[in-house]
């Protein structure tokens, strides 16, 4: 580890949501990117076979310089000991179990020095999470995942009528104040938009636009990029762009010599990294739900340019 912190995207979830699906999409779209799964234990999260390199122990080796661990009841050792055994991870992704509450596991996290937290991602059933948010067991677990989440993906849209369908991402937005909520079909979200939420880099519009898994999922999203003067005020633009009903999930750009990263109603503003290509936005949403009206109006009065789909 070169003495940055490592990232960590919290995934969680009650059990049936589509969290293995999930990990898998995210290890076969590595790109090379050195990616270490943490999981509860292999056999509630199986990892697909092909991709499998080698087993040790509670440890697998995956194609393209992956890695999976299963932690146990030992979830903070793994951590502390990941950074020395594999150096050259880039990322984690720490998958809990179905009970489990990924806001006080993130939390925990964040005591650990070689450690920062990217996001807090919580898997939903959009046919069963209503009914299962008022079982007498699960119902407070399932909220109190809910409401900790920085973005939450309905999984499995494809198996409810549109009505049903705007009525529990409605019901969900209340659950998740604070969260931007991303549709799916078998778990299929694109990378970009679940890991790096907080990093420099810029989103890869071919990958966050590739939907393989689901044909009808490369619908589901569409992409903006605007050419961004010098002398635009860098927090307001965080502001308009992250407030509510911009349909804006997330967006990245380098101006005035920091980079500006936007992910559903939060922004950040950090160093710009070296070489990154000043004066350029990329706005992600969902498509015939990014307000392209709102953003340029947030980009006002500073820029008076058209938007290209990109």
């Amino acid at each position: 580890m070169s003495g940055a912190r490592l990232p960590v995207t919290v995934i969680g979830g009650y059990l049936g949501t589509g969290k293995t699906t999930l990990v898998n999409r995210l290890l076969r779209a590595a790109d090379g990117q050195k990616l270490a799964v943490l999981v509860n234990d292999f056999g509630a999260t199986p990892i697909d076979r092909d991709l499998i390199v080698s087993s040790n122990g509670d440890t697998l080796e995956i194609s393209g310089g992956c890695v999976c661990c299963s932690y146990g009841s030992d979830l903070m050792d793994t951590l502390m000991t990941l950074p020395v055994q594999r150096p050259d991870v880039e990322r984690v992704v720490l998958e809990t179990s179905g009970v489990a509450l990924p806001g006080m596991v993130a939390s925990a996290v964040t005591l650990l020095a070689p450690y920062r937290i990217d996001g807090i991602v919580v898997m939903v059933d959009v046919e069963t999470v209503r009914t299962m948010a008022e079982d007498a067991y699960l119902g407070d677990t399932i909220t109190r995942q809910l409401s900790a989440a920085d973005l939450v993906v309905a999984n499995r849209c494809d198996l409810v009528d549109d009505a049903s369908l705007q009525q529990t991402l409605a019901w969900l937005a209340l659950q998740s104040p604070s969260a931007q909520i991303l549709a799916a079909i078998r778990a299929d979200i694109a990378p970009d938009l679940l890991l790096g939420l907080r990093d420099g880099a810029l989103p890869r519009l071919s990958a966050t636009l590739a939907t393989p898994g689901a044909p009808d999922a490369a619908s589901l999203y569409e992409s903006l990029e605007v050419d961004v003067p010098e002398d635009i005020d860098v927090s307001d633009l965080g502001r308009r762009l992250s407030a509510p009903g911009t349909g804006v999930l997330r967006a990245k750009g380098i101006l005035n010599g920091v980079a500006l990263h936007v992910v559903g109603r939060r922004f950040e503003i950090d160093a710009a990294p070296a070489g990154a290509k000043p004066g350029r936005l990329v706005v992600i949403g969902l498509r015939a739900r990014l307000d392209r009206r709102a953003v340029e109006q947030a980009l006002q009065p500073r820029l008076s340019t058209s938007l290209r789909s990109a």
